[in-house]
């Protein structure tokens, strides 16, 4: 793949999340989280986005929010669940990005807030139609997902050279 291919980055919120007594890496998903999780596949299945790597954060919730997403999708892409990606800054997971090898064209990262939204704020320095009014109105509730394409190898990826393409949250 040539580096001057278009990047496409998908940012994922993990699903609803249950508060069991246990610790905050092993909360499970709520009811509403499985459900909203299989409805966010169904949507990126929908896109016809076919991804070739996901980076999922090693939490219990993100997991299965995973598991359950890419259950609807057509073409399940290499999977690998990065420590680096729980409670990660937007810097963070710019730099666990930048390690992505540029034969990869298209990543899913699943992750957490705050750190999805603003990494979605950080990098978008230009949307498309109303991607970003929709989710300045919205926010980066649970399931949600943010679409960003980006011109250039991931080792370029920073602040401002991506483009939101496209966001979805579920209804509440």
């Amino acid at each position: 793949m040539s580096v001057a291919e278009p990047r496409r980055i998908v940012l994922f919120r993990h699903a609803k999340a249950d508060w069991p007594q246990v610790t905050d890496h092993e909360r499970p998903l709520a009811e509403r989280g499985r459900m909203d999780a299989a409805v966010a596949g169904r949507k990126l299945a929908d896109s016809g986005i076919t991804f070739d790597l996901a980076l999922c954060s090693t939490s219990v919730r993100t997991r299965e929010t995973w598991k359950l997403a890419v259950h609807e999708l057509a073409h399940r892409p290499k999977t690998v669940y990065e420590e680096r990606v729980y409670e990660a800054s937007p810097g963070e997971l710019i730099a666990v990005l930048n390690e992505v090898p540029d034969d990869v064209q298209t990543v899913i990262l699943i992750g957490h807030n705050p750190g999805v939204h603003g990494l979605t704020e950080i990098l978008a320095g230009a949307a498309e139609d109303d991607a970003r009014e929709w989710m300045n109105r919205r926010g980066f509730p649970t399931a949600a997902f943010a679409v960003l394409t980006h011109e250039g190898s991931w080792k370029a990826l920073e602040p401002g050279v991506a483009t939101l393409a496209d966001y979805w949250a579920p209804s509440e």
